[in-house]
């Protein structure tokens, strides 16, 4: 054949792109990817993959290895997290799709009239919002203490019979707190509502992570749950568990038609056609590790994350986020010592960006009750970080140092930076070209596509000064233009 590209250019082309990327391997990135720091899982997945790349997960009735390969899996997933034969599960292309085929399901199951709602702490993911959004819910969020968990006696005030699903997390992503799991589902099956728990970043490393209080299907009440094998299962992204107590509830999740002139469609997913190639590669890497391998890698996040907790404690100025409960933290501003000695945790994360590593800058929350969530820096801990941790260190001290004493950029200081009469702008409903002059204006995009600024923090400053919405549909042209 006559390509019109050969495909050896194509790669090189490829690469090259690649280059450009942030690192996946190497623990330099500490958060989005999770790498176990074994290469032989890499190749593994890599193989797997391959073989099953032309295969559609759409029907695994012609596909048979599709559905052998999910039953394993599924299986894996419910004996880690203590379900038992009444436990049904899918798998799914990810977290978000997992949240959202939960909420999906105990929507359909609700026995209520009207909009029902979806109650859960103000720390709950992302993709609950979205599933609310989706599926016609009221999301009601629920305030959090100080150190990012929530008061399970105003979880439990707040349920009634329009509350279709309660959510928990285990941990919640923000701060690494577990929730009172066992008291909340506990209420809410007293109640006929249905609890998940959202254990994406959790399920595949808690079950390793010292004696917690019962988080799992030990609790009666919990109804379903979530976990990421493409996190601390360490496969591929995207694969997600979602496991369900009680097929006759489980079954909602599904989606099938005979209506249309065509063959029968029965999803029990968002997608219809699916690779396989994610399922195969965390297929075989659940038996390669088992479970004696998963707690292996477990018990190197565990010592680093101990490490790193008491790393920050020693640098003056930080601190960590409450008790965090599996391998992340989030890390505030110590304001127990002198001004003069604080560490902004924005500008120390733009600091050690400048040194190689990448940390996550988060935002904080002013509560309805008054409690205000800080702006914080996110670290996740994978295996690998054990093997770099003696770099790391050095550079999150050498950092701290820099940036000691320096201020934090206020939301006043933030809005002050904004070009005369921007602010009017963006209290208006503007369309993508006042987006994009917006975005421009601010600095944090350019007209020669040079890409974002080098230091985040005033730009995280500036989502917290100005109201969701503006900043939501900044986000989205941002997001919109990268592609475009």
């Amino acid at each position: 054949m006559n390509f019109q590209e050969q495909p050896s250019d194509i790669l090189a082309t490829l690469g090259k792109l690649r280059d450009a990327d942030a690192p996946t391997h190497g623990g330099r990135v500490l958060s989005y990817v999770y790498d176990s720091g074994v290469a032989e899982l890499d190749e593994l997945a890599a193989s797997a993959i391959r073989m099953v790349q032309p295969v559609n997960g759409l029907d695994p009735t012609t596909f048979t290895s599709v559905a052998v390969m999910e039953r394993e899996v599924v299986a894996f997933a419910r004996d880690l997290l203590n379900g038992d034969d009444d436990v049904v599960g899918s798998v799914t292309t990810g977290g978000t799709e997992s949240c959202l085929l939960a909420v999906k399901t105990a929507r359909d199951n609700w026995p209520g009239e009207g909009k029902p709602r979806l109650l859960a702490p103000v720390t709950v993911h992302a993709a609950f919002h979205k599933s609310a959004h989706y599926f016609g819910l009221e999301l009601d969020l629920v305030p959090v203490l100080s150190d990012g968990v929530v008061d399970a006696d105003v979880m439990i005030e707040r349920m009634g019979p329009d509350v279709a699903l309660v959510v928990v997390s285990a941990p919640s992503y923000p701060h690494a707190a577990i929730d009172p799991i066992a008291k909340i589902a506990d209420a809410a099956h007293e109640q006929g509502i249905d609890c998940h728990v959202d254990a994406c970043i959790g399920g595949w490393v808690l079950p390793f992570w010292g004696d917690l209080e019962p988080w799992d299907f030990r609790v009666h009440g919990v109804t379903s749950m979530s976990a990421d094998l493409h996190k601390f299962g360490y496969a591929p992204k995207g694969i997600s568990v979602l496991l369900t107590r009680g097929r006759d509830r489980q079954r909602a999740q599904y989606f099938a038609t005979t209506r249309w002139p065509g063959y029968p469609v029965v999803n029990p997913t968002m997608l219809g056609s699916k690779s396989a190639g994610a399922l195969a590669a965390g297929w075989a890497i659940t038996r390669a590790l088992g479970r004696d391998g998963l707690a292996e890698l477990a018990a190197s996040c565990a010592r680093s994350t101990a490490f790193l907790i008491e790393l920050i404690d020693f640098i003056e100025g930080l601190r960590v986020v409450g008790s965090p409960v599996g391998p992340l933290l989030a890390i505030a501003t110590d304001e127990n010592v002198p001004e003069d000695r604080r560490v902004d945790p924005h500008h120390w994360a733009d600091q050690v960006r400048s040194l190689g590593w990448l940390l996550q800058l988060q935002p904080g929350l002013s509560q309805s009750f008054g409690v205000t969530l800080p702006h914080t820096t996110h670290i996740t801990v994978t295996p690998v970080t054990e093997g770099v941790m003696a770099g790391l260190a050095e550079a999150l001290m050498a950092a701290a140092s820099d940036v000691r004493g320096v201020p934090p950029v206020s939301t006043e200081d933030a809005l002050a930076s904004l070009p005369e009469g921007l602010a009017d702008t963006l209290g208006e409903t503007h369309d993508s070209e006042t987006a994009l002059r917006v975005l421009v204006d601010v600095g944090l995009v350019s007209m020669d596509g040079s890409g974002l600024p080098e230091k985040m923090a005033p730009f995280l400053a500036l989502i917290t000064a100005l109201p969701a919405p503006v900043t939501e549909r900044l986000l989205t042209e941002l997001i919109a233009r990268t592609f475009e």
